[in-house]
């Protein structure tokens, strides 16, 4: 055992003790798949010291890194205690003994997302709709729109034919221009469950009066019925309307009714994220594109609808306070702190004028 090494005992102490905690299974990508067992942030050996300050703001954070069992985690942590890291810590025997004896009862970093929509749909009984009654409603001409709120490079590998691509936390702000009928059914899906149960149970939250349902098993559901899947970046949203912006407003407001929501400014933001006790992050919830046509220094693209279901592979600290910035509307902010607020994370959110900016810098 090294200088650096922590038993798995330590481990689950560490996930129970409430303090700030970074932890980053450094495998590679393919090798970690969707998560990792302990739903950390998977951050590679190869990119660590390139990208950890990305993930890890602080570099005082207690930080444990996790490998494959190779050892790799031992000299990774060498390294970064010679570029200033002062608490760095190695798991012994990394995933293979983390996983040894069964993880059922393991803690993990982060709530897995299936088990917490899963109990968000039983408590609200979402409503669900099988492929086979979605194809059966097109076959008989109903008026019904299929919502894929994945990302649009996800939604562009395979979709259900005829989906529109609306990712999770675009889906009040583009509602009104992609449905403008209060009659037509809305099908939200996605590749699984997670994220087509909060996107439907936000549309109901927020109080839009179309029928509202999710695609049981969203993709996955619908090739398993024996149906072909479409290609390509089909069909998607545009810039908003001002009919989809007030649409956006008012039920970005209807959502938020029961939210103890936290509004600060920019100089707040700037002086909880220079703070040296206290983790923050500064999460653009906005478009990618967005964030490359004007951002706040110091904030990172964390595209909305990615967060609700996988948080872990932003925020790598536990405990830390997520400001969440969004631009003057905040329907995007709105509906993630929506969720993650019931996860436990501390939330804020900051509004900014990114058109001004946009319009003195051009």
């Amino acid at each position: 055992m090294t200088e650096h090494s922590i038993e798995k005992a330590t481990l689950v102490d560490w996930l129970g003790d409430g303090l700030e905690l970074a932890v980053l299974d450094i495998r590679p990508a393919d090798e970690v798949g969707y998560a990792s067992p302990l739903f950390a942030t998977n951050l590679p050996g190869e990119r660590l010291e390139a990208e950890i300050d990305r993930f890890v703001p602080r570099r005082v954070v207690r930080t444990v890194l996790v490998d494959g069992g190779d050892g790799t985690a031992e000299a990774a942590a060498i390294r970064l205690v010679k570029i200033g890291w002062t608490d760095i810590h190695v798991l012994r025997g990394g995933i293979p003994v983390w996983v040894d004896g069964g993880t059922e009862k393991l803690l993990t970093f982060d709530i897995p997302g299936v088990p917490f929509v899963t109990k968000v749909r039983d408590e609200r009984q979402t409503p669900v709709v099988s492929a086979v009654e979605l194809k059966a409603w097109r076959d008989q001409g109903e008026d019904v729109i299929v919502l894929d709120t994945r990302t649009l490079g996800e939604y562009e590998k395979a979709h259900v034919p005829g989906a529109v691509g609306v990712p999770g936390a675009e889906l009040l702000l583009r509602f009104k221009d992609v449905v403008p009928s209060p009659e037509t059914k809305v099908v939200v899906s996605c590749a699984g469950l997670p994220r087509a149960i909060l996107g439907a149970q936000t549309l109901i939250d927020a109080g839009v009066s179309n029928v509202v349902a999710y695609l049981d098993d969203g993709t996955r559901g619908w090739t398993e019925a024996g149906f072909d899947l479409e290609v390509g970046r089909t069909v998607t949203y545009r810039e908003p309307t001002e009919t989809a912006r007030r649409f956006a407003s008012e039920h970005g407001e209807s959502l938020s009714a029961k939210d103890a929501l936290t509004f600060i400014n920019r100089q707040t933001a700037e002086t909880w994220n220079a703070d040296p006790a206290r983790t923050t992050y500064l999460l653009d919830v906005r478009t990618p594109e967005e964030f490359t046509r004007a951002h706040l220094p110091g904030s990172i693209s964390s595209e909305g609808g990615q967060l609700l279901g996988v948080s872990y592979r932003t925020i790598a600290v536990r405990d830390a306070r997520v400001v969440l910035v969004d631009d003057l509307l905040g329907s995007r902010a709105r509906i993630v702190a929506h969720w993650l607020a019931r996860r436990g994370f501390e939330i804020a959110i900051l509004l900014h004028d990114f058109e001004a900016e946009e319009r003195a810098a051009a």
